[in-house]
Order: C-alpha cells, then structure tokens, then sequence
C-alpha cells in the first residue's frame, strides 16, 4: 500500500494524490466496486459515510448519480459544526471506460459556497498480479489546497475499508 500526496504540504504546487493498493481480489472484484450500484455502495465516501446511488451507468459518459450521507456519529456532528448538510446530491460520469483495465470519472463539485462549480477527475487503473490486483487511483487536485487536501483524505479514508476487505498488500 502506497499514497503520494503533496497536497499536504502546505503551500506546495497543488498536484495529484496518487493511491496505489494491491489486494488479495481479481481485477474483475475491483472493478464491480466502481462500476455496479452494490459494488459503489459498499465502500464509497469516507469513514462514517455512505452513499445510495441513484442512476450509475457503467459506460462512456455515462451518469453517477449519487447522496453522500454522514451516518456515523461522529460524522454528523463533524457537518453540523461545520454548518454542511448531512446530505449531499452527487452528480458525476464515467468519461474513459476500459473494463477491467481504467476508467476515469468526473465529479462536479457544487458544493463549494461562493465557488463556481467545477470538474474533478479521478483515473484508475486495474492490473492482474496472479492471485491478486493492483488498483492506482489518481485523485486530480481541486482549485484550491484547502478542498484539495479534504478530498485527498477523505479518498484516503474510504480506501481504509477496502483495505479492511481485501487485506491491503
């Protein structure tokens, strides 16, 4: 298990976090969690999150559609002191599909108060090692530091439940 992030250091150029994971599963496992509506609900969002998804269309520009919802104590009194809802419309799509072998997905980010909405992009890659699979997920910064590093340990935090599945190599 690896992460590359300058993200967290400070006033660095803003540069993408990159996560690399080999598990004890098969590029087709790892692939279903990002391309199948049980696959997607079972690990996506951060610690104390979850997500129900609404329309997620496995293809070339096809829509992801999702709430991401805190519903874990901790993670509900984290969004209320910060004045966020506890629930947030997702909207996102596939733009580079490649079964079993990378996709890439934007996300539109319009949740920033004061900021025009705006794209974020996220690219992985699947490898077959034997009995196992590498993952690289490249999460593309955001326009400022601040939602940069949110998003990257956010991402962080949702890869450990993952991890906790596959038993991370």
């Amino acid at each position: 298990m690896s992460d590359t992030c300058s993200a967290d250091m400070g006033d660095a150029p803003l540069v993408p976090a990159v996560f690399e994971r080999t598990y004890n599963a098969s590029v087709e496992e790892l692939w279903a969690l990002w391309t199948t509506k049980e696959g997607f609900e079972s690990w996506w969002g951060p610690e104390g999150f979850r997500v129900e998804v609404h329309r997620l269309e496995a293809a070339p520009g096809g829509a992801l559609h999702y709430d991401m919802i805190a519903d874990a104590p901790e993670a509900i009194a984290a969004m209320k002191q910060m004045g966020q809802p506890l629930s947030h419309d997702t909207k996102g799509w596939y733009e580079e599909y490649k079964p079993h072998t990378r996709l890439t997905l934007k996300h539109l980010i319009d949740f920033i108060v004061g900021a025009e909405p705006y794209e974020s992009l996220i690219e992985v890659d699947f490898e077959a090692l034997g009995d196992m699979a590498r993952m690289v997920v490249t999460a593309h910064p955001h326009r400022d530091g601040h939602w940069t590093r949110m998003a990257t340990e956010g991402f962080r935090s949702q890869l450990t439940k993952l991890d906790r599945r596959y038993n991370a190599g």
